[in-house]
């Protein structure tokens, strides 16, 4: 049977189809603009839904009659975003009639990294735009046990990159500015036990890019954060007992961040895992493994069950599957 699971969280409109053993295919179409307008982002998904997922079919090399579940980003999310994602879920699920599922974003970067690379209990570091976070599964759920308090080191690095310049997606310009820094400045540490803050160290970042480099400011932000997020992940594998980690999110492509988190993981006799950047990246693939996963689990829903959830967390889910 094929999945095809829809994205809309955010800036990406995805679509992904997978089966029981692989993804057959992935298709995005991001809205750019300055920052991330929630309305006209939503425009801009309701305009190229039909035709990303037509892309996603031709991709697979099949066609609606050969889907049999319909899974998509349920939460969390913008709420507009997350509502195109939902209408074309539901319209696709009721013109076939076919199974419907809603399923949390945040849960499915893991999962999707569990079904390519065999991950079998990982801590996860899950860094993106609307979120950081570090995920284990304890106690029949994935339990948070560190997380930003204000913003994501995506959203972090983005705002900065809009300050020097840089337009978005910026991820590869800021990799490249990171490689030529070479004077660490004095960058606030905010780690708070298990816990961390980024929008204050972007503050002072930005104050510093008068009289320092460029290059030395951008690699002085993303050393600091990186080194947080790093920290608390040691400790929650060190807490747990885990043995492998997880790196999800978009800024899983970071080669620093990379790293840091290998250099950790070889320190302490671990392994870290780091899927392909297509699917660290919103998309909906991803969303496709998850809604599998859950349905062959036994979940099933109804209509009335697929309202948005833009505040869905992580951790309020019990997570069947893995018992």
């Amino acid at each position: 049977m094929y999945t095809l699971g829809i994205e809309s969280t955010a800036h990406t409109f995805g679509v992904g189809i997978c089966d029981s053993s692989s993804i057959v295919a992935n298709i995005v179409d991001s809205y750019s603009g300055e920052g991330i307008h929630p309305r006209l982002a939503a425009d801009h998904h309701a305009k190229v839904s039909s035709d990303v997922v037509r892309k996603a079919l031709d991709a697979a090399g099949i066609s609606m009659d050969d889907i049999g579940l319909i899974s998509f980003s349920q939460g969390p999310g913008l709420g507009p975003c997350l509502r195109v994602g939902a209408t074309t879920a539901r319209a696709l699920s009721l013109s076939r009639d076919l199974p419907i599922i809603g399923v949390n974003h945040c849960i499915a970067h893991i999962e999707v990294g569990r079904f390519l690379l065999g991950v079998k209990d990982p801590v996860t570091l899950y860094v993106s735009g609307g979120n950081t976070q570090i995920l284990a599964f304890a106690g029949g759920r994935y339990r948070v046990f560190g997380e930003t308090l204000d913003i994501g080191i995506g959203n972090m690095q983005d705002t900065f990159a809009r300050a020097i310049g840089l337009d978005f997606p910026c991820g590869k310009e800021v990799d490249g500015l990171i490689a030529k820094g070479s004077l660490y400045l004095d960058i606030p540490y905010t780690i708070k036990g298990m816990d961390f803050s980024f929008s204050g160290m972007m503050t002072e970042a930005i104050k510093l890019l008068k009289g320092n480099r460029m290059e030395d400011v951008t690699f002085s932000l993303m050393e600091t954060a990186f080194s947080i997020v790093v920290e608390a992940t040691e400790r929650a594998m060190a807490h747990t007992q885990k043995t492998e980690l997880l790196l999800a999110g978009g800024n899983a492509a970071s080669p620093r961040l990379r790293e840091m988190c290998d250099i950790m993981c070889r320190e302490r006799g671990a392994e870290v895992f780091v899927p392909p950047f297509s699917v660290c990246r919103d998309n909906g693939a991803m969303i496709a493994v998850l809604g599998m996963v859950e349905h062959a689990s036994g979940r099933r829903m109804n209509l009335a069950e697929t309202t948005v959830r833009q505040k869905w967390r992580t951790d309020e889910e019990g997570v069947p599957w893995r018992q």
